[in-house]
């Protein structure tokens, strides 16, 4: 239920896959976003998912079909679920791309 840093980017890196999985019974909501330079204020942080609902022993896949997101140095990908222990996030990404 606390915020949660998935990457923190030392480089021009590029996100290619944000799979986010509810291993509960019960459905949850999950808020994922950049914070841009770990600036930590509402102005640096730009969301790819707000409020997302998944609902119980399901999958969601926010970056797909050979989309990319590149994120530069110092930006933090982050994650928030509605209940503690209840999302599986997994990211692929490739570090210091040019």
């Amino acid at each position: 239920t606390s915020a949660n840093t998935l990457i923190t980017s030392n480089s021009d890196d590029a996100i290619i896959g944000i799979r986010l999985t509810n291993i509960t019974t019960s459905a949850i909501t999950v808020d994922v976003w950049v914070d841009v330079a770990g600036a930590d204020t509402t102005a640096s942080i730009v969301y790819l998912a707000d409020d997302l609902s998944i609902p119980p022993k399901s999958s969601v896949e926010l970056i797909q079909g050979g989309a990319k997101m590149v994120i530069q140095s110092t930006d933090l990908l982050r994650a928030q679920a509605s209940a503690a222990t209840s999302c599986a996030a997994y990211v692929s990404f490739v570090d210091a791309i040019s």
